[in-house]
């Protein structure tokens, strides 16, 4: 599936953001992806709410191949031949899909930044107070001249 077909796709859904992912595009509706176009399919964002409409279908969940295993990625299901003839019955899978998405980012929580680890970490202990030098002891550090490397050395013959 080409960009411009998807774009046609999702025509009476509405405007999309189509984004290059993995072997395909990740689809995104409002900033959130809610699809992906990969070359096995069409896949939508699922959760326990709408799995049983995609199995009701015959749908199975994305999978792929490892060296070692297959990964079944429950979260997002292939959808049904028969909805690409459809566009008004593919929006509304799509609106539930993005539905399923927007849940799941809700339930997802926001991971800590470094910034605020640290400043928990400086709440929970603070730090000790070190003494600042100078390497010119009485000249403040603005007057001080930039260190520079020193000049590199020549090959010198021994003296006989």
């Amino acid at each position: 599936m080409d960009r411009e077909f998807l774009i046609d796709l999702f025509a009476d859904f509405g405007p999309v953001t189509i984004r290059k992912m993995f072997s395909g595009y990740g689809i995104s509706a409002d900033g959130t992806n809610f699809a992906l176009s990969l070359r096995a399919g069409l896949y939508f964002r699922a959760d326990d709410q709408t799995i049983p409409q995609f199995e009701a279908e015959g749908s199975q969940p994305f999978q792929y191949q490892t060296r070692a295993k297959t990964v079944t990625v429950n979260s997002y299901w292939q959808l049904p031949a028969r909805l690409f003839d459809d566009s008004e019955e593919l929006a509304e899978w799509a609106r539930a899909a993005l539905a399923a998405a927007q849940r799941a980012a809700v339930r997802k929580r926001p991971k800590a930044s470094k910034a605020s680890k640290a400043s928990k970490a400086a709440k929970a202990k603070p730090a000790a107070k070190r003494k600042v030098t100078t390497r010119a002891a009485g000249r403040p550090a603005a007057s001080r001249k930039p260190a520079t490397k020193p000049a590199a050395r020549t090959k010198r013959t021994p003296r006989r």
